[in-house]
C-alpha cells in the first residue's frame, strides 16, 4: 500500500511541477523594426504626396520599377525595384548557402525564432494592420482577422505540433521484413520559392515562410506587384527576428518585380508554392516542368454557401453578409455562390438586404467604414460587367450598400456591396470568379439539386453548408467536390491550422497548412534497416543465391504463400514446403562438399 501512495505522491508532484513551469513565461527577446518610412503622419515628402494614375488596359506596369499606391485614396507610396532574372538567381544562391547552415539548427532554435515573431506581431497589431490597409484597401478589422489571427494561429500550431510532424515516423515493416525497422524521414528540400498574391500581403509572406523555415529550408518570396510596398516592411520583421537568434541573414529573401521575376524564381528554386489565378498557375506548372520540381498551387475559388430551410435565418444571414464583405470585399476569393432553400428564400433575401443596405464603404483609415476599397485597379469594371450580364439574363439587384466620402481620384477603386436575386448558372456571375462584394442568391428545392448546383463549377476550393440538422449538413458537404468544408459556419477551416488547405479542379492542387503542408516542404525519405543489427542480418536463401538452384521458383512460390496465404493452415503447409526445399538444398550442398 505504501508503494502505491508513494507513486501517487510522485505523480502529483510531477504534475504540479509541470504546471508551475507552464506558468513561467519563456524568455523571448524583443526586436525593433524601423517603421518610420511607412507611417502616414501627414508629413510625407513632396515626391510621395501626389495622386498616382496607373496605366489602363494593355499598358500595365512594366520596366525596372514597381509603382506603389494606396487603392483607397490613390495616394502615391513610392516604388520598389523590379528584379531581373539574373538578380533573382543571385538571391536564390545566397539563400541556398544560408540554408545549408540553417538545416543543422535544432527545433528549439527554430521555436525561439517563432516566439520572437509572435511577440512582435501581438505588440504591433495596429501597425501591421494599418500597413496592410494602406496597401490593399481593406479595413483594420478585416486586416486583423485575415492577417493577424491567421498568422498567430499558424505560429501557435507550429510551436505546439511542428516538431512532432517532422520527426522520423516509424511504420510497420510487413511480414517479409519483420527483422527490419521501417521509418519515414523528413529532410529539407533546400530553397522554397513562393509567389504570392496581393489579398493578404502580411499573411501571404509569413504563411510559406514559417513552414519553410521550421522544416529547415530557406525561402525566396516573390510578392505581388499590386502589394509590394507593405511586403518590404514585413520583410524587415523577419530579418530582425533572424538576427535575434543569430541565424544566417540571407535565409529569407523577399523579391519584387513582374512576370519575368517570377519565372526566374520558378526556374531556380527546389519547390514552388504559388497563390494566384488558374491562368498563371498553368504557366508556373510549365516552368516547373523544365526542372521537374514539386509545385503547390492555390488558385481561384467560387465557393458554394448553402442554406437549408431548417436554419435560424437571422443568424445565417449575418454570417452570409460577413462572408461577402470580409472575404470578397477585402479581396479574397470566398463565398461567391449562395444557394437558399426555396421555402425560406424570401425571408433570407429580406434579412440580407437589410444588412447590406446598412453597410458603408469608404477609405478604411479615414473613418469607421464596414468595407474598404478594391485592391486591383480597374477591377470594378469587371464586377460591373458580371452584374450587367446577369441583369441582361433576368437577374435583379435586390439591395446595394452606400459609399462614404470618396475622393474623385479613387472612385473607380470602390464597388458597392450588392445583393442579386433570380440568378442561374447561365450567368457569368455564377461561373466566373468575381473577387468582389457581390452576393448572388439562387433557389433550390432539394438536397440532391443543391449538390448538383454546387458541383457545377470549374472551381473546387471550399464550401459552407448550413442546416438545423448537423448530420444533414455533413451529408451535403461530403458530396461537394472541394478541398475543405465548413459545417454551419464559414471560413473556419483555415483557422484550424492543423488542417491542410487547398482545392481541386481549377482551384489547384497540393496543400499548405497542417502536417500535409509542413511535410510538403520536405524531401520525404523512406529508410529501412536491420532491427537487431549486428545479431540478425539479411541472408539470401540458398535456393535463390547465384547460380540459382533448380527448385528456386518452387521455393519462392511456397515462400509467398507462407507469408501471405489467406488461412493459417495454408500458410503452415507452405512453410513446411519452404523448410523442405531448404533442407534439400543443404543436403545437396553437403554432398557436393564430400
Amino acid at each position: 500500500m505504501a508503494f502505491w501512495w508513494s507513486l501517487l505522491v510522485l505523480g502529483l508532484a510531477f504534475a504540479i511541477g509541470k504546471f508551475l513551469l507552464w506558468l513561467i513565461p519563456p524568455k523571448v527577446p524583443s526586436i525593433d523594426v524601423d517603421a518610420s518610412d511607412v507611417l502616414d503622419d501627414g508629413n510625407q515628402a513632396q515626391e510621395n504626396s501626389y495622386i498616382y494614375v496607373p496605366p489602363r488596359g494593355a499598358a500595365q506596369q512594366s520596366g525596372t520599377k514597381v509603382q506603389c499606391y494606396e487603392p483607397a485614396t490613390m495616394k502615391y507610396l513610392g516604388y520598389v525595384p523590379a528584379l531581373t532574372p539574373d538578380e533573382v538567381r543571385e538571391q536564390v544562391e545566397k539563400v541556398r548557402k544560408a540554408q545549408k547552415m540553417w538545416a543543422k539548427t535544432s527545433f528549439k532554435q527554430r521555436r525561439q525564432f517563432l516566439r520572437i515573431l509572435l511577440k512582435y506581431i501581438i505588440k504591433h497589431q495596429a501597425l501591421i494592420c494599418e500597413i496592410s490597409s494602406r496597401d490593399t484597401g481593406k479595413t483594420m478589422v478585416d486586416a486583423s482577422l485575415g492577417e493577424i489571427m491567421t498568422t498567430c494561429e499558424k505560429i501557435h500550431w507550429l510551436l505546439s505540433e511542428g516538431e512532432k510532424w517532422l520527426k522520423p515516423e516509424y511504420r510497420s515493416s510487413g511480414r517479409s521484413m519483420l527483422h527490419k525497422s521501417a521509418r519515414v524521414e523528413f529532410h529539407p528540400l533546400g530553397v522554397i520559392g513562393a509567389i504570392v498574391s496581393w489579398n493578404y500581403p502580411f499573411h501571404n509572406i509569413f504563411n510559406p515562410m514559417l513552414a519553410a523555415l521550421f522544416s529547415g529550408n530557406g525561402i525566396v518570396i516573390k510578392i505581388s506587384e499590386n502589394a509590394s510596398w507593405s511586403g518590404c516592411f514585413y520583410f524587415r520583421i523577419i530579418q530582425s527576428a533572424l538576427a535575434a537568434i543569430g541565424a544566417p541573414e540571407d535565409l529569407v529573401e523577399v523579391i519584387t518585380g513582374f512576370a519575368e521575376t517570377g519565372e526566374a524564381l520558378v526556374s531556380s528554386a527546389d519547390k514552388v508554392i504559388f497563390v494566384g489565378s488558374p491562368g498563371v498557375g498553368k504557366m508556373i506548372m510549365r516552368g516547373a516542368s523544365e526542372t521537374l520540381i514539386p509545385v503547390t498551387l492555390e488558385l481561384g475559388g467560387k465557393d458554394a454557401f448553402i442554406v437549408c430551410e431548417d436554419v435560424d435565418v437571422d443568424h445565417v444571414a449575418q454570417i452570409a453578409a460577413r462572408a461577402v464583405l470580409q472575404s470578397s470585399g477585402q479581396n479574397c476569393a470566398g463565398a461567391e455562390r449562395f444557394y437558399v432553400h426555396r421555402s425560406i428564400y424570401s425571408s433570407f433575401v429580406s434579412k440580407v438586404t437589410q444588412i447590406i443596405k446598412s453597410v458603408t464603404a469608404g477609405p478604411p483609415l479615414a473613418g469607421k467604414y464596414d468595407m474598404g476599397a478594391l485592391c486591383m485597379h480597374e477591377h470594378s469594371e469587371k464586377l460591373e460587367g458580371l452584374v450587367t450580364d446577369a441583369i441582361d439574363k433576368g437577374a435583379e439587384i435586390a439591395a446595394r450598400g452606400s459609399f462614404g466620402p470618396i475622393g474623385g481620384d479613387a472612385v473607380d477603386q470602390y464597388y458597392p456591396p450588392t445583393v442579386i436575386v433570380n440568378v442561374n448558372h447561365s450567368m457569368r456571375l455564377m461561373q466566373e470568379e468575381a473577387f468582389g462584394p457581390i452576393m448572388p442568391i439562387m433557389k433550390f428545392s432539394s438536397d440532391e439539386e443543391v449538390v448538383k448546383l454546387a458541383n457545377d463549377s470549374r472551381y473546387g476550393l471550399g464550401c459552407a453548408v448550413f442546416s438545423g440538422s448537423q448530420s444533414r449538413a455533413r451529408d451535403i458537404a461530403s458530396q461537394i467536390h472541394c478541398g475543405f468544408a465548413a459545417i454551419n459556419d464559414f471560413a473556419v477551416t483555415y483557422m484550424c491550422q492543423s488542417l491542410p488547405f487547398g482545392g481541386v479542379k481549377h482551384s489547384g492542387f497540393g496543400r499548405f497548412g497542417g502536417a500535409e503542408g509542413l511535410r510538403a516542404c520536405c524531401l520525404v525519405k523512406a529508410v529501412v534497416e536491420d532491427r537487431w543489427w549486428p545479431y540478425i542480418k539479411t541472408m539470401i536463401p540458398k535456393p535463390i543465391q547465384y547460380p540459382v538452384a533448380g527448385n528456386a521458383f518452387e521455393f519462392q512460390e511456397s515462400l509467398v504463400e507462407a507469408l501471405y496465404g489467406l488461412s493459417i493452415w495454408d500458410r503452415l503447409k507452405a512453410l513446411i514446403s519452404v523448410l523442405k526445399v531448404l533442407t534439400e538444398q543443404n543436403s545437396t550442398n553437403s554432398s557436393k562438399v564430400k
